[in-house]
């Protein structure tokens, strides 16, 4: 049996693996080059509940846990005047530890066996065919036919169409990504500002996120409630107006805040936030399923990522545990799917809101004040 998983992301690179631990090959097939083609983006919180769950289904907990970002769970809640209003800690004993994107994907991939992932391999088309087998088609002109399809390639993804007719909508908030190098000695008030881990000055309609990173990075998310029309006009080929245009959304804050934007030693990036809708499910269709942010897309709260390898884990496990019958096996995975993915993104949408609605950012202040009365998890 042919199994193609489109994409190496975390989710795609997690259901190889586990299948490899149950005996079971499989091929990724990746649009880019190289694992170094591009940035891998910052930190993520491994939840214990679905991370860190899949993480131990691929035999590589001891791994990720050598990768932990010590610090990394702290957080602090400014308003927009450097008011700290929440500053939390990283006591170790929470079960959402820190670790890079980069590092992360790197011990999947060395965990999985030559050849299985297929580099330059960019997905230009899929052909039905008879039985549940797929005819891919790549951009570098080869082709492969699958026994089972899975899409793990993401918000835009070339697999979808063939369960479900949902795109990915704005969600009416745009994120503008930043990094300052060097920052306890370069950018000192914005390091102090951010803290040992996480930052949130937030206000109605947006905001300014932080992390600090290895090596004294503070990798920022500028966040604004702004039309699609608004940011696509800026020209960010122009990366000082670019940085000009987005401080001026915030005028009058704290200089140690806006410095994240006006300082940034790389271009500003758009990131607008897309989402698909929350109950995005699709019907059985033989021989194709989906995972991650392919198959629910959510707002970024710290889920996406957990999801896309528990997703994996998943999937490899409903087909190791009937290896006669595919279908009952996606079906299985499925069901589990759709079930927590809608309480997930419910959820993501909830605190979009608590950051960036009209009492933002003491919602956010209330919410890290009930999390820590339910335990000592961090929840974004």
């Amino acid at each position: 049996m042919h199994i193609a998983i489109i994409g190496a992301g975390l989710g795609g690179l997690m259901l190889a693996r586990v299948l490899h631990v149950h005996g079971i090959a499989a091929i990724v097939y990746e649009a880019d080059a190289s694992p170094q083609a591009r940035r891998q983006g910052g930190l993520l919180d491994i939840h214990e509940e679905s991370g860190q769950q899949a993480l131990r289904a691929a035999g590589l907990h001891d791994a990720f846990r050598a990768l932990i970002h010590a610090g990394g769970e702290a957080s602090r809640v400014l308003d927009q005047h450097g008011t700290v209003l929440l500053d939390e800690g990283d006591d170790g004993t929470g079960g959402r530890p820190e670790v890079a994107r980069g590092e992360l994907r790197r011990i999947l991939l060395d965990a999985l066996p030559d050849g299985c992932v297929r580099w330059g391999h960019k997905l230009t088309s899929v052909t039905t065919m008879d039985g549940g087998q797929h005819m891919l088609s790549f951009a570098n002109g080869a082709t492969a036919t699958s026994d089972l399809l899975v899409g793990a390639d993401g918000a835009w993804s070339r697999v979808r169409p063939l369960l479900s007719s949902a795109q990915p909508g704005y969600s009416g908030i745009a994120f503008i990504e930043t990094y300052l190098f060097d920052s306890d000695r370069r950018h000192q008030a914005s390091a102090q500002a951010v803290g040992a881990g996480a930052l949130f000055a937030l206000a109605p309609g947006k905001g300014i996120q932080a992390h600090r990173e290895a090596d004294g990075v503070l990798h920022a998310y500028v966040a604004l409630s702004k039309p699609e029309e608004w940011l696509a006009a800026i020209d960010f080929a122009d990366p000082a107006a670019a940085r000009a245009c987005i401080a001026a959304q915030f005028a009058g804050w704290a200089p140690a805040l806006t410095a994240l934007i006006t300082d940034a030693d790389t271009p500003p990036v758009p990131r607008p936030v897309h989402l698909l809708p929350v109950d995005h499910r699709w019907q059985r269709v033989a021989g194709v399923t989906l995972l991650g942010d392919a198959a629910h897309l959510m707002a970024p709260a710290g889920e996406g990522a957990n999801l896309a390898m528990l997703d994996g884990a998943e999937l490899a496990q409903a087909l190791a545990a009937q290896p006669g019958d595919m279908d009952a096996a996606l079906l299985a995975y499925e069901t589990a799917l759709f079930a927590r993915s809608s309480v997930a993104a419910a959820e993501s949408k909830r605190i979009l809101h608590l950051c960036f609605g009209d009492e933002a950012p003491h919602s956010l202040v209330q919410f890290f004040a009930g999390m820590q009365d339910a335990g000592p998890e961090r929840a974004v």
